[in-house]
């Protein structure tokens, strides 16, 4: 089941953060462009329009990926849709690989929308085909395995990026390119495992080839209870369509479901953890960190998310999902009211730059306990 969870949501955690190592010699690479074209140089607030833009599609391909995941699981398939979605990066690293090469900065943009549609249709898909083929015991363990995948994409991209790695001047492209390797990894990989035993069942009406897909993943024939399961799943959807989003919303049956899910969502985007990474190298150099050495030290803000990740994936099934989502965002609260104090403090007191550090690691624990776990796992509340 691995494969799925490295081509994945592995890939989310990278894209997330490769774009922000080599920031000046993209920025340095769209000017000398611009030069080459028109005879002079972009005016900073340009400069800095650009770079938002590249910046900011990546998440606007996610939406349209995650508008196309439902579609695509239906019509293609839980396995296949993943498969077919590794196009989507492979095109991606083409076009950024090779923007220097022509010399155009609009094939970063339009790489990383396809970055991003590739990010938004496996972080829907890869939950589902994860929990689908899981045992009922293991389901909740299996299905947030996504949140360490994403973690650890998180952290390799921090690694790779590292000067002395691919985050030169002469080295970015590949810095930018280097998201298609999980890709292969699971073009390789995948094909060997089944199908989503409730995707045969319920969608495709299919009993033979789910009992071979169940057979194949217990190792064992004795599948009478679980066939039960499916079965009983299958007759009470019969006759049934998916919904699309307008009925969704018009379904009361579904309303609370539906605004749990938009609250935590909405929560998840607004509680502010990317902006701990974003602020994170400003707080170390105010610690007094040497400029050389924060690159190192910011890896072990990923490094937090990934350890809380795989610790609590381990005690999910225990615990619960909304157990863990309450505590990630209680804790973040204390320690985002902690932050805001030792920031209005920083130029009046000596060591409260180490507690805004402290800070930063323990906000990313936090998060990586409840919140990150939520997205990874599909938006499943216990």
């Amino acid at each position: 089941m691995c494969a799925a969870g490295i081509g994945g949501t592995f890939q989310y955690g990278y894209n997330l953060t490769i774009i922000n190592a080599p920031t000046m010699h993209i920025q340095k690479f769209i000017n000398q462009t611009w030069l080459e074209r028109s005879g002079f140089q972009l005016d900073v607030q340009v400069l800095t329009l650009l770079w938002s833009i590249i910046v900011s599609v990546y998440p606007l391909g996610g939406l349209l990926g995650a508008l196309l995941a439902g579609p695509m699981a239906i019509r293609l398939g839980r396995k296949k849709s993943l498969l077919f979605n590794n196009l989507f990066i492979i095109l991606s690293a083409i076009l950024c690989g090779f923007s220097r090469s022509a010399k155009s900065f609009e094939m970063i943009v339009l790489g990383r929308v396809l970055a991003g549609v590739n990010s938004g249709i496996s972080m829907n898909i890869q939950p589902m085909y994860l929990g689908e083929s899981a045992p009922k015991k293991q389901r909740g363990t299996v299905t947030m395995s996504s949140a360490a995948f994403t973690a650890l994409g998180l952290v390799l991209g921090q690694i790779v990026g590292l000067r002395e790695i691919l985050g030169s001047e002469e080295c970015w492209p590949f810095l930018l390119a280097s998201n298609v390797v999980p890709g292969i990894l699971q073009l390789l990989s995948l094909p060997f495992l089944p199908e989503s035993p409730r995707y045969l069942l319920i969608d495709l009406k299919d009993n033979n080839s789910c009992i071979c897909a169940l057979q194949r993943l217990r190792g064992h024939s004795d599948l009478g209870t679980e066939m039960e399961e499916m079965l009983a799943e299958q007759e009470a959807t019969r006759g049934q369509r998916p919904k699309g989003l307008c009925e969704l919303i018009q379904e009361p049956t579904l309303r609370r479901q539906l605004l749990t899910i938009v609250v935590l969502s909405s929560a998840m985007q607004l509680c502010g953890n990317d902006s701990m990474y974003f602020y994170a190298s400003s707080i170390f150099q105010e610690a007094g960190i040497p400029s050389e050495k924060i690159q190192y030290v910011v890896i072990g803000t990923g490094s937090c998310e990934l350890i809380t990740s795989i610790t609590c994936t381990i005690f999910i099934d225990r615990l619960g999902r909304r157990a863990l989502v309450m505590g990630g965002y209680s804790l973040m609260s204390v320690w985002a009211v902690v932050f805001m104090v030792a920031l209005s403090q920083q130029g009046h007191v000596s060591w409260m730059p180490y507690l805004s550090m402290v800070c930063i690691f323990a906000y990313i624990l936090s998060f990586g306990i409840g919140p990150g776990l939520y997205i990874a796992a599909g938006n499943r509340i216990k």
